[in-house]
């Protein structure tokens, strides 16, 4: 009993320290509860917004240098009246202190590392979240999660690596859901894109909980930074020089630098090491080790009808390990396969496949919407920075890569069903971009009436420098509507994908039950389909038994009554008359037996079989549907002898026989010719005709044996690969 209570003991003792820990305050730098109760005397607290808004709020105007009385003006004054009525009055009020203050933050230099910036974004979405003065959600004894510098030697905090889950279980309450992070993170368009703001939320929690805490933002931060660090450092003189790019050509990644972690290329039989970058324009490999030899470039801007798909290599060619990419296109005699050697998984792959993919496809779009200038350069930065946080999250968190390629716009648009509307919505965004952008003065409201929208992408690989400024091509000093958004209003570009998301969860429930009901096995596949189809097989059977005159009564009845409706013109109902019936039972499946499950389609399983069992049966349905094609094939070549006349007296006769049905079309009304076929064909098995019809049915087997099958060569290809 000691050794039960000690645990639990113990674990309380832990929290309790870890709270003490979370609930020191900095004197440099106050939290946000804090400057709540002690707001600065230009500044005193709004009445209609919680204690955690106004701290919000409190720092908007300190970093726009006016007072809250003044954003109050503001907002009254350019927000219309329907965003400014009282149920959502204060949370679109802190969205309009957020954006403006957000458009003036992204401006300074480095600010994904600056604490502050950090912190002020995350107290940004939590007091999004309860904005008004009845909020709850921020304890007054609780220190802010932006009072959380506990942190290593190295600036990470000490929950980075391994206790995450224990970190939100010491302050769960200063967390953030989904829709905040959403409405928030897009102000900055290098954190997250309107596009794919949910999947990336979805990435950042998935090993932490449903809602994310600031531990795991601030990582992200911090890697973000990195992997942009990481792209402005790549881009030197002498990597220009050996590679050959164009001026505005950027390093997106490099990989094949590390001797334990090669890049191996295959062309034929023939594979070699080397580096592997990619650009903004194309694929570059490098063979070599330490030392490289010149570039070898694999386009992806120009249409040259490339594809890049995963592939299987190995030695020698051997298609034995999934760890390659296969790029293919006009310009190359055969296929180049790409290998990223792993012990495990195929990680390297698949991310260097998604990237690749990305940039591809976005310039599939610039030449499908003949979008130009900063039209077309928006959207390689959007591509670019898409893959800049796919990194990130990669690098920082170790997920799995099944996640990585719904963080991709273009791969998004793709993947999902209906994905050319998020393509249509967003070039009908891009449109709006002024070609060759100079806008000298923009207003940084919010809201404010506008023609165009700005290239925010662009503009953030500038300031980021991972871009060159260009003359002419935007203006830096100008404010910018940091992700085009607007207060209150739902980005067009969101609601497509929201709603494409919610047809996507209806298609993958369904494809759950598909996966439910697939069994195992050929014979017990063959048990299901002919349960399934057996109303079809059993009006067939029946139809079968009236054509073979077993009960020549029915047969009789059947076929005077089919006859007067081919006469009187009824024929043409049975078909609509069958949709209607279906239809009319589903509407009654529907209204009447809404409440009744359905019931489990019951299957008499065929007995057991081993696997020889089962190789031998699959093997004798490979040797029927052999010996089907090649009866198929037979027939259609002693088609093309008739055609040809290989075989003139069965050419005459079949000759005079089409030439008698063609006049017969022509003259003779249809209906009665429906009917003269139905009747031979429905009596041809009566007592009267049956001798005469296995006579006549027997000449014509006869006759088509005789005619010879028109003559095959079989060509073997020329193998052309390098040996």
């Amino acid at each position: 009993m000691e050794t039960d209570n000690a645990e639990p003991a113990a674990r309380n003792d832990s929290l309790w320290l870890l709270k003490s820990i979370f609930s020191k305050k900095s004197s440099a730098d106050g939290g946000a509860d804090a400057a709540a109760k002690n707001p600065p005397n230009n500044n005193p607290p709004l009445p209609f917004l919680s204690p955690h808004a106004n701290s919000v709020v409190a720092r908007c105007s300190k970093i726009l240098g006016i007072s809250t009385k003044e954003l109050q003006a503001l907002f009254d004054v350019e927000l219309p009246d329907n965003l400014r009525q009282p149920p959502s009055y204060a949370r679109n009020f802190l969205e309009f202190c957020s954006y403006k203050a957000l458009h003036l933050a992204i401006t300074k230099p480095n600010y994904l590392t600056d604490k502050e910036f950090c912190r002020l974004t995350f107290d940004m979405m939590i007091a999004w979240e309860d904005p008004g003065v009845d909020s709850n959600l921020i304890d007054d004894e609780t220190a802010s999660c932006s009072n959380q510098d506990v942190e290593s030697e190295d600036g990470w905090s000490l929950f980075y690596s391994n206790s995450t889950k224990m970190a939100v279980q010491v302050d769960d309450k200063k967390t953030v859901g989904p829709e905040a992070f959403a409405r928030i993170a897009p102000a900055c368009p290098v954190i997250a894109d309107v596009t794919t703001v949910h999947n990336l939320f979805d990435v950042l929690i998935s090993a932490s909980g449903p809602r994310l805490h600031f531990l795991i933002y601030d990582k992200y931060l911090r890697s973000l930074e990195k992997v942009a660090k990481s792209a402005q450092n790549a881009l030197g003189p002498q990597v220009i020089a050996s590679l050959s790019l164009a001026d505005d050509e950027i390093i997106i990644d490099v990989d094949g630098t590390v001797p334990t972690q090669p890049v191996l290329q295959h062309i034929g039989m023939s594979a070699w090491p080397g580096r592997l970058t990619l650009t903004s324009y194309a694929l570059y490999f490098e063979p070599g080790v330490g030392l490289y030899d010149k570039a070898v470039k694999y386009d992806l801007a120009t249409d040259m009808k490339q594809v890049v798909k995963p592939e299987l290599t190995g030695p020698l060619g051997a298609r034995l390990f999934d760890k390659a990419v296969m790029y293919k296109s006009t310009t190359t005699a055969e296929p180049v396969y790409l290998e990223f050697p792993e012990f495990k998984g195929c990680s390297r792959r698949d991310y260097w496949l998604d990237i690749s993919l990305e940039i591809l496809r976005a310039h599939r779009f610039n030449r499908k919407y003949n979008l130009k200038g900063n039209q077309q350069s928006e959207v390689l930065a959007r591509a670019i920075l898409g893959i800049f946080r796919f990194h990130a999250v990669r690098e920082a968190f170790r997920v799995s890569s099944s996640n990585y390629k719904t963080l991709l716009c273009f791969n998004l648009a793709e993947s999902l069903p209906g994905g050319d509307m998020i393509m249509e919505t967003l070039a009908s965004q891009m449109a709006l971009i002024t070609p060759s952008a100079g806008q000298q003065e923009v207003s940084i409201s919010p809201n404010a009436n506008r023609r165009h929208i700005f290239p925010v992408a662009l503009l953030t690989l500038i300031r980021l420098k991972v871009v060159s400024l260009k003359e002419g091509e935007v203006n830096v000093e100008a404010t910018y509507l940091a992700g085009n958004l607007r207060v209150g209003e739902a980005n067009p570009l969101e609601a497509v994908v929201k709603q494409l998301e919610q047809d996507t969860g209806k298609a993958e429930a369904a494809q759950a039950t598909v996966d439910q009901v697939k069994v195992e096995g050929i014979d017990t596949n063959v048990a299901v389909m002919k349960e399934l189809l057996f109303p079809v097989i059993e009006i067939y059977s029946r139809i079968e038994r009236l054509a073979s005159w077993t009960d020549p009564y029915k047969s009789v009845a059947f076929v005077v009554l089919f006859s007067y409706m081919i006469v009187r013109g009824w024929i043409k109902y049975i078909v609509p008359s069958v949709f209607v019936f279906l239809a009319l039972v589903m509407l009654w499946r529907k209204y009447v037996w809404r409440r009744r499950q359905l019931e489990a389609f019951k299957i008499v399983a065929p007995p057991s079989k081993n696997a020889v069992e089962q190789l031998i049966l699959l093997q004798e349905a490979i040797t029927q549907l052999e010996s089907f094609i090649q009866s198929g094939n037979v027939a259609l070549l002693k088609i093309r002898a008739l055609l040809f006349s290989v075989a003139p007296q069965a050419t005459d006769k079949l000759t005079l026989l089409l030439f008698a049905m063609a006049l017969g079309l022509i003259f003779v009304p249809v209906k009665y010719v429906m009917l003269m076929g139905f009747l031979e064909y429905f009596t041809r098995y009566m007592p009267l005709r049956r001798e005469d019809s296995e006579r006549g049915m027997r000449r014509l087997k006869e006759w088509w044996i005789r005619i010879p099958a028109a003559p095959v060569q079989i060509v073997k290809p020329d193998d052309k690969k390098r040996k």
